[in-house]
């Protein structure tokens, strides 16, 4: 239970930070912005154009009777929209440190400099296209990891009680596991840790995984919120991340600290 606190009290930290560092904050809400337009877009023509899709998908049902065409069709383009919905919450994030990389790189390497005890921070050295790659490729592994937990947890729905009750929790719980994944990604890519061994080091932190990631996952579902949390979310999973690694961390400005100044 203390990790599980210890998790939601890096969430705050990360947020506190860049209400400290307004010019970071301001660079940092420009990723979360475009990804939002390009997912609203996507939701609204779906919600427009899904039952054209879904009929024309099921030519099958052309001839069934009424009303049993028009219900099941219906019922298909409920539940797309409703995947395509969590899928978006599922990906949000992962698309928008894609987009975002250079910016929450530098938002990331800041936070570390702020932190560190001797004012450093650790480097990847490697050029750009580089870096971009491997989020890339490593963003598009977890997705489909989070894809196939979705669809799962979108058919264990359906069953009686356990889905309206049991099965949104994991839900929440996983879907936090994934967020707090790809945010400690920034950090952990440029201390040279791979996708496989970043899972199994936060997998041995579980509670604190989900005390960082399931109250992010929650505000995530309100209009928004995503956009306005991203950027103290990825200083927040820095903090976290050095945690993980077992690396000293200290309170207050970093430049502070350069000057000899102790920061209460």
């Amino acid at each position: 239970m203390r990790d599980l606190g210890a998790g939601f009290r890096y969430l705050l930290k990360g947020q506190r930070w860049v209400g400290r560092h307004g010019r970071q904050y301001g660079f940092g809400l420009l990723p979360g912005l475009i990804t939002l337009v390009l997912y609203a877009a996507t939701l609204v023509a779906l919600a427009l154009w899904g039952a054209d899709l879904v009929g024309w998908a099921t030519p099958f049902a052309d001839d069934w009777a009424d009303p049993w065409a028009g219900l099941f069709r219906g019922f298909l383009t409920a539940v797309l929209f409703a995947l395509a919905l969590l899928l978006s919450v599922l990906t949000f994030t992962a698309m928008t440190l894609l987009i975002g990389q250079p910016f929450y790189e530098s938002l990331s390497e800041k936070v570390d400099r702020d932190v560190s005890p001797d004012g450093t921070a650790p480097e990847s050295r490697l050029p750009l296209w580089r870096e971009l790659w491997i989020s890339a490729r490593d963003s598009l592994r977890i997705v489909l990891r989070a894809a196939v937990w979705a669809v799962l947890l979108f058919a264990l729905g359906f069953v009686p009680v356990a889905g309206q009750t049991v099965v949104p929790v994991i839900g929440f719980l996983v879907t936090g596991f994934f967020l707090t994944e790809e945010l400690t990604a920034v950090a952990l890519q440029r201390r040279g840790v791979e996708v496989r061994d970043r899972l199994a080091l936060l997998r041995s932190r579980k509670t604190l995984v989900w005390g960082f990631g399931t109250p992010l996952a929650l505000a995530f579902l309100v209009p928004f919120v995503a956009v306005f949390l991203m950027p103290g979310a990825v200083a927040g999973a820095t903090l976290m991340a050095r945690d993980l690694r077992g690396e000293e961390t200290e309170e207050g400005d970093g430049a502070a600290k350069q000057q000899g100044v102790h920061i209460p």
